[in-house]
């Protein structure tokens, strides 16, 4: 299978060409394809002739998004709009990536892909009409995957890094150090993300639609950083703070656990949060 790949600079982008299964992937640079020009990604596109385009562009930055909203949907929303009529106008499968934040987190039990939407900042709105505007552009090309919380091997340049490699700088620096532990999720690690989608891709039942893929099991942010401290053998004062899902004025879902519904039925399974973190710190930390 041919890929092309929007996003090899990212953690997921990184995890999909460390181990590819095989699959013959395509990685242009920003120089080579800018997912905010609509020609630039039809060239790219129609140069390669790709059997899948797997988007993992995004503007992600959550707090960023409520300063610069424009951007977040030229970025999470316009250009997605654009990659889907370009495939379906090339007859090639799409695969992009949305997020546990376009619920409300008003549940307590994990959320399935027909679950009702309700985004409360503006990074989840965006994400949700890339969503809309991808599926209603080329509903019969568009795989969407929603996911949660990510970490990977090649960090999150945009964030400084990601959450846990953040967490053990913080202790390595010295306590008392405080977490919230208001929102529920369920942290992935982008390996584990990235087999999934390939999977998905492989396999002959897979339509199109919404799939959600994240780590199984459920923690708040407190519990999965306790974790991380113990798994590396770090010793700090981790207090619970409970900000009732508040940064500031932006509002985050208390509870945003997606149920991996779908895949599920297809036959592919992701490991449980704590089995992944485990995976995770022993590659990068202990080699």
């Amino acid at each position: 299978m041919r890929i092309l790949l929007i996003g090899r600079t990212g953690q997921l982008g990184g995890s999909i060409l460390a181990d590819p299964r095989g699959h013959h992937v395509h990685a242009p640079g920003r120089d080579e394809l800018d997912i905010e020009s609509k020609d630039s990604c039809e060239r790219a596109i129609a140069g390669l002739r790709p059997d899948v385009v797997i988007n993992t562009a995004a503007f992600h930055n959550v707090p960023q998004c409520e300063v610069e909203p424009l951007r977040a949907f030229a970025v999470n929303c316009q250009a997605v709009r654009d990659l889907a009529a370009i495939c379906k106008k090339m007859d090639v499968r799409l695969v992009t990536f949305s997020s546990d934040y376009v619920f409300a987190g008003e549940k307590r039990m994990p959320y399935r892909e027909d679950d009702r939407t309700g985004p409360v900042q503006m990074y989840g709105i965006s994400r949700l009409s890339g969503e809309l505007a991808a599926l209603a552009t080329a509903p019969g090309h568009t795989i969407v995957v929603r996911t949660c919380g990510l970490y990977g091997m090649s960090g999150a340049a945009s964030k400084g890094g990601n959450f846990v490699d953040k967490r053990i700088a913080d202790a390595r620096a010295g306590g008392p150090l405080q977490m919230g532990c208001d929102q529920t999720v369920a942290p992935t690690y982008t390996h584990d993300l990235a087999q999934a989608v390939l999977r998905l891709l492989e396999h002959p039942q897979a339509g199109s639609g919404i799939y959600h893929l994240v780590n199984e099991g459920e923690c708040t942010w407190f519990e999965f950083t306790r974790a991380v401290y113990a798994l590396m053998g770090l010793k700090v004062e981790l207090q619970p703070v409970d900000r009732g899902g508040m940064s500031g004025e932006m509002r985050r879902p208390l509870y945003s656990v997606l149920a991996n519904t779908r895949a599920r039925a297809l036959g592919i399974t992701m490991p449980h949060w704590r089995d992944a973190l485990k995976r995770y710190l022993e590659g990068k930390y202990n080699p």
